[in-house]
């Protein structure tokens, strides 16, 4: 990849921007409260966490070896199975009928852990797959910058909602619509730059990211309803584990690992994920339908 594609607009400016915008919508529909709900119902918390956090990167190495993605593709997809919950599983979640709080909840929650195993994971795909370049893991100070690019516009959103509660409640639609907007344009501008040094593995990539969408939002589902997990917090789960931030991942292949072949597992992800959650929702609420028949 050219020096020039590295240092473009599209990867120092408009991603980190797109994502800040995202995280300071996030941080305007949460308050102190969402972290308190989890302490009450710490089952289906509990047991999200673990997909997110343990089941999901386990799962993310199988597919990489599966699929023989090249070393760089499999380290991305291994970052993108370490990003945390995005903000479309709240609006699938509030669609198909799932515990929304929940939602909120773990993903503050999750994007505070990804601080810290984001770089785990990272470190060790790098180790894994590519023993000769460990200088690719994230250092201290590229920690410090996840940590600042993730956390510094949630803060910052709820600061805003604490001090003007009426202008966050006022602004939380409009900021919701413009990032989704924002981050779609630039997820296909993504593709378009940097599909060309991946032509040859367009085809693994799609395969690879349809499988890991559905297998996470089905793992999201399945592992809680068995821990007695009640639907609509499995729905919440499901959505939460299944939909990463995508945007997340490409910020951080391309602007602080500056490997920008990183970036083409999220980026393709972020762009089939919609359509394949849509499709999952819809199998969700036709199979209620079903067991409320079959109850009446």
């Amino acid at each position: 990849m050219a020096a020039d594609a590295l240092a473009s607009p599209l990867t120092t400016v408009a991603l980190p921007a797109a994502l800040g915008l995202i995280m300071f919508g996030l941080g305007l529909s949460l308050t102190p409260a969402d972290f308190a709900r989890v302490g009450r119902r710490p089952r289906a918390a509990v047991v999200a966490l673990a997909c997110q956090l343990l089941v999901l990167p386990v799962m993310g190495l199988g597919l990489a070896l599966l699929f023989r993605l090249p070393p760089e593709t499999a380290v991305g997809l291994m970052l993108l199975a370490a990003s945390p919950g995005g903000t479309a599983a709240n609006l699938y979640s509030h669609l198909f009928r799932g515990d929304v709080a929940l939602n909120i909840s773990l993903t503050a929650i999750n994007s505070i852990l990804a601080v810290v195993t984001l770089p785990i994971v990272v470190n060790l795909s790098v180790a894994w797959f590519q023993p000769g370049e460990l200088s690719v893991g994230l250092r201290f100070s590229k920690t410090v910058e996840v940590f600042l690019v993730v956390l510094g516009p949630v803060a910052l959103g709820m600061l805003v909602r604490r001090l003007r509660p009426a202008f966050a409640d006022a602004m939380d639609r409009p900021v919701r619509v413009v990032s989704v907007a924002f981050l779609t344009l630039l997820i296909g501008a993504a593709v378009a730059a940097n599909i060309a040094t991946l032509k040859d593995e367009v085809l693994a990539l799609a395969g690879v990211t349809v499988a890991f969408c559905l297998l996470s939002l089905t793992v999201g589902f399945v592992v809680p309803r068995l821990f007695s997990v009640a639907r609509d917090q499995a729905i919440a789960s499901a959505f939460e584990v299944g939909l990463h931030n995508a945007a997340l991942a490409i910020v951080v292949a391309q602007s602080v690992l500056q490997r920008p072949e990183m970036s083409l597992p999220a980026a393709v992800y972020g762009v089939l994920m919609f359509p394949l959650a849509a499709m999952f929702g819809w199998v969700l609420s036709r199979t209620a339908r079903r067991e409320a028949a079959a109850l009446t």
